[in-house]
């Protein structure tokens, strides 16, 4: 979303929401590997399912008690200005008016600068703990605020009209229940009353109790380290960076807090589901100088994968052009209208059922080689997304898709929402419009009967934590290993939705796709990752 000159990244997270705001010629702390969590509202999931959106650009930073730097937006955008905001509107930046007989006026105090180069470190890393159970690495819940500045389109309403028309992943009895507990902070002063009205550049705080999904319990696996990069191996399931509800369960953090390995530089993304060769620069030096060599195509990569039936002998090259349908779902199919591409495969081996292919990606579209593969009526074997029966009976073979995007997008969504696997998807229920919530799931609502004892409950479990001492700067670190903060109970929290639910834990396998990056080589360097059990040429499907 476009906020005069800088582009304003929403998220939300069971109910919380955050904003970020970027500059216009750079991103927080010179760097796009260093990615801020983003998740869109649920009144923007409604709007995605209905139409292709226009991707908002990288995001980077991290969602900490220090604000943005940059010029402030439009006073008023999207809302009549009054007198008075006409009147700073046109005394240009820094210039704002304050009219010194409005002695009860609620001051809003300006933005404070972000401190350029921030970046993850042992204070992020000690938010929580990792453990592991039936083959998955888990993270232990624990307490996060998430931040935002007032957005145009707020002002001049009340929290409880932008709680109840964009936050509605919680009913309304929660966010009454967080102001009585204390949760709620509006620049830095707490909430008192929902009917406060909100102001150009108001700051607002929440803290939530965060569960993040469980990913495969196999390690991070260093490929290669020196004084310029370094190389993993990455497993399927684990994103590269915080984002959606991942941020402790993401490779970022896991070499941060197990191989202390910080403020790197991610080079090229993989897609979650995708395992293999991932780089990081470790300065913006090393990261700016293999940028250029990506725009300069002197890159190459090499992937394998395992597809649905007997693959060409010969070599194929693919050059449909992929189109984003939703970038919010995470879905794009060939056409005409979108922007080129070309793959080449060659086969590897067949074993009656599937084959292994290797893939050369000489363009870099997102799902590009899953996309490719559906249209050559060979999708990867276990993929969710491209070799769903949502597609239609032909599974999107050539192209044919006998219903709309909307209808593609309501239907993949159904069929994962029914598994319990939106997180494929990258959405959970809370993004979902009311059309295709599930009404026979067990809900989560906070009773107004039960708000004052919840609240009171809350204030209980936030006096504990914040009792115990988590000064970081004082704090000393056992070698080789993050502090952690081992308060009261973080696991369970009174007002916590999620806390409410019994989920049930995917199976190890199921958190694999066929699909592995299994080289990377550019001028003067080439790294290899081993190739997977599922490509060996005797592997039999279970």
């Amino acid at each position: 979303m476009w906020l005069g000159r800088h582009r304003w990244l929403p998220v939300l997270l069971q109910g919380s929401f955050t904003l970020h705001r970027l500059g216009p010629a750079r991103t927080w702390g010179g760097c796009r590997g260093q990615m801020a969590e983003t998740f869109s509202t649920g009144a923007e999931a409604a709007t995605e399912l209905k139409a292709p959106a226009q991707q908002n650009g990288d995001a980077s930073g991290d969602a900490r008690g220090e604000r943005p730097a940059g010029s402030r937006k439009p006073v008023g955008w999207g809302t009549p200005l009054s007198e008075e905001q006409a009147s700073v509107a046109a005394s240009g930046p820094g210039k704002r008016k304050k009219r010194r007989d409005a002695t009860r006026e609620r001051v809003v105090p300006p933005p404070k600068k972000r401190r350029a180069g921030v970046s993850f470190g042992d204070e992020h890393f000690a938010e929580t703990s990792y453990y592991f159970e039936g083959g998955l690495r888990k993270v232990r819940p624990y307490y996060f605020d998430f931040q935002t500045y007032c957005k145009g389109r707020w002002v001049g309403h009340s929290l409880l009209h932008v709680f109840s028309t964009e936050f509605r992943a919680q009913p309304l009895s929660y966010y009454e229940a967080a102001v009585r507990a204390g949760r709620l902070h509006l620049n830095e002063e707490p909430v008192q009353d929902l009917s406060i009205m909100l102001k150009d550049n108001d700051f607002l705080r929440n803290r939530v109790h965060r569960h993040e999904p469980p990913v495969t319990a196999e390690p991070v696996r260093l490929l290669a380290e020196n004084e310029d990069v370094v190389v993993v191996d990455k497993p399927s399931s684990i994103p590269v960076h915080p984002c959606g509800r991942f941020r402790h369960n993401t490779v970022i953090f896991i070499l941060g807090k197990e191989h202390q390995l910080k403020e790197l530089h991610p080079l090229h993304r993989l897609d979650r589901l995708t395992s293999g060769v991932l780089m990081f620069a470790k300065t913006a030096a090393v990261s700016e100088r293999i940028h250029e060599q990506v725009r300069d195509r002197q890159l190459e990569k090499e992937y394998v994968c395992r597809v649905e039936g007997e693959f060409p002998t010969e070599e194929v090259t693919c050059k449909e052009p992929i189109l984003v349908v939703s970038y919010k779902v995470g879905v794009c199919r060939v056409d005409t209208r979108g922007k080129p591409c070309e793959t080449v495969f060659q086969r590897l081996s067949y074993n009656g059922h599937s084959s292994v292919v290797r893939c050369r990606p000489l363009t870099g579209r997102t799902h590009q080689i899953r996309v490719h593969l559906q249209f050559l009526g060979h999708p990867i074997l276990n993929d969710p997304i491209y070799n769903s029966v949502a597609w239609g009976p032909s599974r999107g073979r050539g192209g044919h898709i006998p219903k709309t995007d909307e209808e593609l997008l309501r239907d993949l969504v159904a069929e994962h929402q029914a598994k319990q696997s939106l997180d494929v998807l990258d959405l959970c229920e809370g993004d979902l419009p009311p059309g295709l919530i599930d009404s026979t799931a067990p809900s989560s609502e906070v009773g107004k009967d039960h708000i004052e004892e919840l609240a009171a409950s809350a204030q209980k479990m936030d006096g504990a934590v914040k009792a115990t001492p988590q000064d970081l700067d004082t704090m000393t670190l056992a070698p080789g290993k993050a502090a952690e903060t081992d308060v009261v109970n973080q696991e369970i929290d009174p007002l916590c939705a999620e806390c409410r639910l019994v989920r049930q834990d995917p199976l190890p396998q199921d958190l694999v796709m066929f699909l592995h990056a299994l080289c990377y080589k550019g001028p003067g360097f080439e790294y290899f990752s081993p190739m997977p059990a599922w490509a060996q040429d005797d592997w039999q499907e279970d």
